[in-house]
């Protein structure tokens, strides 16, 4: 592996001394062009990263954490992200934002690129197959997110309380033919978890399960309602708001206006769009600022490891 470049081995390969590198990286207007055209053509080749006190003598901040999010559409980890930042931000952090695309390689070099630029901390979201044990390494300076882990601190969120509030619910309306539209098992949280919720709720009131499971989209809730509809099913619920809004689109193009939709994500736009759909937050919000405010306290060596479940958020 290559030795990484210092300021004063930029200065050496560009033939000046090392103030002058400096003054380049701090945008000091006394330079000369030709000289800043130089020194930094030498950064650009070099792949040089500035330290972070250099960072900071440009204007930028000293204190820095990475966000590795599974999605960039995804709009729970986004409710997420949206008030982590808001609590970095006011603690003088930034943030470098990056997506993984549930790929476990990609989220690995993620680790690995935020590792070289000695950010402070982590804040990830898990995924089924997240290679957890990469994180050892950050020593006390992870924070996983939707994944329940030993390996480092995490807040995951209570995926069998979403879906029992949501069939509770519907029980409470007088529904008992309810089905469940999920997503394929292999997924642990979204997928297994939620489903098991929606067999053992079934188990304890001595309903007969229904039930089918599929990706992630619309198109494929969208598809799967045929396969649970009956003439007595009453409502269904779905593992996901996304799964309910493809579950609204052919309930309404089969003209069965009579039954009841669930979703989990408390998404406004859907009950803006649908005011009798009931969608229970998980809390994705909530668990977003607990992170950022768990990461700053394990930076600063005010907290250990620590394992929280994010309860449902009632509106």
């Amino acid at each position: 592996m290559s030795k990484k470049l210092t300021i004063v081995d930029i200065a050496k390969l560009s033939g000046v001394g090392k103030s002058t590198v400096s003054r380049v990286l701090t945008n000091d207007p006394k330079v000369k062009a030709a000289t800043r055209e130089k020194v930094e053509r030498v950064i650009k080749q070099s792949g040089y990263v500035p330290s972070k006190s250099a960072q900071a003598m440009r204007g930028g901040s000293q204190k820095v954490v990475g966000v590795i999010i599974s999605r960039l559409d995804s709009p729970s980890e986004n409710r997420a992200v949206g008030s982590m930042l808001q609590v970095l931000y006011r603690s003088g952090y930034d943030a470098v934002i990056m997506e993984s695309q549930l790929n476990r390689q990609l989220a690995n070099e993620h680790l690995e690129v935020l590792g070289k630029r000695n950010v402070d901390g982590v804040i990830v979201f898990g995924f089924s197959h997240f290679d957890v044990e990469r994180l050892a390494k950050w020593q006390g300076r992870s924070v996983v997110i939707a994944m329940d882990t030993k390996a480092t601190s995490s807040i995951n969120y209570d995926n069998d309380g979403v879906i029992r509030l949501a069939l509770d619910h519907l029980y409470r309306q007088g529904m008992q033919e309810i089905a469940f539209i999920g997503v394929d098992p292999s997924d642990q949280t979204t997928g297994h978890l939620r489903l098991q919720a929606y067999l053992a709720w079934c188990h304890q009131y001595g309903h007969k399960a229904n039930y089918r499971t599929g990706q992630l989209n619309l198109e494929s809730a969208y598809n799967l309602v045929d396969q649970v509809l009956a003439k007595e099913t009453q409502a269904i619920s779905c593992a996901s708001d996304t799964l309910a809004l493809g579950v609204i689109k052919r309930l309404q193009e089969l003209g069965r206006e009579d039954i009841m939709v669930t979703g989990v994500g408390g998404s406004e736009l859907l009950s803006f769009l649908f005011p009798n759909v009931f969608s229970i937050d998980p809390g994705y919000a909530k668990a977003g600022e607990k992170a950022a405010n768990l990461l700053i306290s394990m930076i600063n060596g005010e907290a250990d490891s620590v394992h929280l479940t994010q309860s449902p958020v009632l509106t």
